[in-house]
């Protein structure tokens, strides 16, 4: 298996949705490897408390992936020194008002999840990957999820929106087959984070007694594991997809 540090003295890593639960454990785990790590998310506290370290090889940025123009801008609006980004972990997603039948939701809540889950994803990687296929190097990771193989009560819309990121990383593997670029999809089971609170529009009792109403879950932890296992793969192996759930989830 590939060291990392090999890549390139110095690479860069981009990481959104950073500041908290899977994106906060990939970063650590890219910062542990000895990269730089763009943090990219729109909780500021939470940036500033991630990237209260090594700012040497930590670089916070408060962006929201749903802001068209912000997010096309974002590579010039780096430092000099921080354009040269090698990995592209595209983690930000979101499920407020879900875990609930279509017609009992509101549609701005649908609207705002597949905005951020489908379209910031895309743009995030449409900033990104020009400059990665001018260096000829880059890999591409994206945060999918089960909810995108298979659907379930309440999850119209967040499986729509998984279900497309599955298929828009798989068709970005093979536009790209000829080139040196990676891609990568990550679909992870249930991972105990704050994302169902957040679901529930900050009701943390409500989002851990979700979370307590299954047998197991991951950790952030367990997905960061697989996301530097895809990555410290050498360049002739692409890990197209990695599929991680608790164990005996059926």
């Amino acid at each position: 298996m590939s060291d990392l540090r090999t890549l390139r003295p110095g690479a860069i890593a981009l990481v959104t949705g950073a500041s908290r639960g899977i994106g906060r454990a990939i970063v650590e785990s890219l910062l542990q490897e000895g990269l730089r790590v763009i943090c990219v998310a729109r909780d500021a506290s939470g940036l500033a408390d991630l990237c209260s370290g090594d700012r040497e090889r930590i670089l916070p940025l408060s962006l929201d992936v749903t802001e068209d123009t912000a997010v096309a801008s974002l590579p010039e609006s780096l430092p000099a020194d921080w354009r040269a980004i090698d990995i592209l972990v595209a983690n930000a997603g979101s499920d407020v008002g879900g875990r609930r039948a279509f017609a009992d939701g509101e549609i701005s809540d649908w609207a705002s999840t597949i905005e951020t889950n489908v379209t910031g994803l895309m743009r995030v990687c449409h900033a990104i990957l020009p400059d990665m296929l001018q260096r000829g190097r880059g890999h591409v990771v994206t945060i999918g999820s089960i909810a995108g193989q298979r659907t379930y009560p309440g999850g119209a819309v967040y499986s729509a929106s998984k279900f497309a990121v599955r298929a828009f990383t798989d068709a970005l593997r093979k536009d790209y087959k000829h080139d040196p670029i990676r891609v990568t999809e990550i679909l992870p089971g249930l991972v105990r984070t704050g994302f169902a609170a957040a679901r529930f529009k900050g009701d943390k009792e409500k989002g851990e007694a979700f979370y307590d109403s299954f047998p197991a879950c991951l950790a952030s932890e367990d997905i960061a594991t697989s996301v530097m296992f895809a990555l410290a793969q050498p360049p002739s192996v692409n890990i197209a997809q990695i599929v991680v759930v608790p164990t005996g989830d059926k």
